[in-house]
């Protein structure tokens, strides 16, 4: 399998690399910064630097061909401001879905958020209120388009190792933390699960195995 990861620099994106690097599938990332070449090259991957931010449909869908995958693990990061939740959360994710279109690649991870479906708490604060409203507006994109699309919503994420079992499920799902290993590795999982496509699956730290956890979503 040929897969871009979007965010490919990011900590959910050089697990992912690395994963799917080591199990022989082809690994495009898709970083902002060409001084991050040599670490997604450490984890087994092809650097393609583009800013989603400024980049057209054509120029990010020229290094999706022959792709059988495309996953959307960016994120304008903790320290960003408001208007950048939007320009990279939202229209990040909204940019890679055009391109794979026009490039012909049918599948589409999206990593999302917890909490999305809910009114955000104002009290908050502006940019995390911000940053829930661009999460849950790429979701209502991506799942208006014709793609075989998956939305995973990890819990708060953790950089503790990883434990291979985990809560799967369709929302709601009450909140609980989960390490980022674990999220890269059922992302892993679910572009091996076709079945999976059309589902929001929330994630967590929980007792199924992965293997198993995504086996039991896969329709």
């Amino acid at each position: 399998m040929h897969v871009v990861i979007a965010g490919g620099h990011g900590k959910i994106g050089l697990r992912l690399a690395a994963l799917l690097a080591g199990r022989g599938d082809t690994v495009t990332a898709v970083v902002r910064n060409p001084a991050h070449r040599a670490d997604v090259e450490t984890a087994g991957a092809t650097c393609a630097v583009v800013d989603l931010e400024s980049a057209s449909v054509g120029e990010l869908a020229a290094h999706l061909g022959g792709a059988d995958a495309v996953v959307f693990a960016a994120g304008a990061g903790p320290d960003s401001g408001v208007a950048r939740k939007d320009t990279v959360d939202r229209a990040g994710a909204v940019l890679l879905a055009d391109a794979a279109a026009q490039a012909g690649v049918t599948r589409y991870l999206l990593v999302s958020s917890t909490g999305v479906d809910a009114d955000p708490d104002p009290g908050s604060g502006e940019v995390w209120v911000a940053y829930l409203r661009a999460k849950k507006a790429a979701e209502d994109a991506i799942r208006a388009t014709s793609l075989a699309w998956t939305i995973l919503r990890p819990g708060r994420l953790t950089d503790d190792p990883g434990t291979g079992r985990v809560l799967l499920a369709s929302p709601p799902v009450d909140r609980a933390d989960v390490t980022r290993d674990d999220t890269a590795a059922v992302l892993a999982a679910l572009l091996a699960a076709p079945g999976t496509a059309g589902r929001v699956l929330e994630l967590r730290e929980g007792d199924l195995d992965i293997a198993e956890a995504v086996a039991a979503v896969t329709a």
